[in-house]
């Protein structure tokens, strides 16, 4: 769930907040509250909205059927396993 939410429905804010803490270096926490602020509007939206949490529930459950059946993880659990891992989300 956060992942589709950070990667899919609040990517500018993501890209936004990210910019603004490579730019501002250690100085980040006080330069960059409006993008982190808007980023957790946008986190926070979708986190409480429940039709968003009844599609991701669908798809986890449908996920987990097909592993049970077969034994093999979807591919796309396959990849935002592995791009969590890259970008340490």
């Amino acid at each position: 769930m956060r992942e589709i939410i950070a990667r899919e429905r609040c990517s500018e804010q993501v890209q936004d907040f990210t910019k603004c803490c490579k730019d501002s270096g250690i100085l980040m926490v006080v330069k960059c509250q409006k993008e982190n602020s808007a980023l957790k509007e946008c986190l926070t939206a979708h986190y409480n909205d429940p039709d968003f949490y009844e599609e991701c529930k669908m798809e986890y459950l449908k996920e987990r059927e097909e592993f049970r059946k077969t034994g093999r993880k979807t591919v796309r659990t396959c990849f935002w396993k592995k791009l969590r891992k890259l970008t340490n989300l």
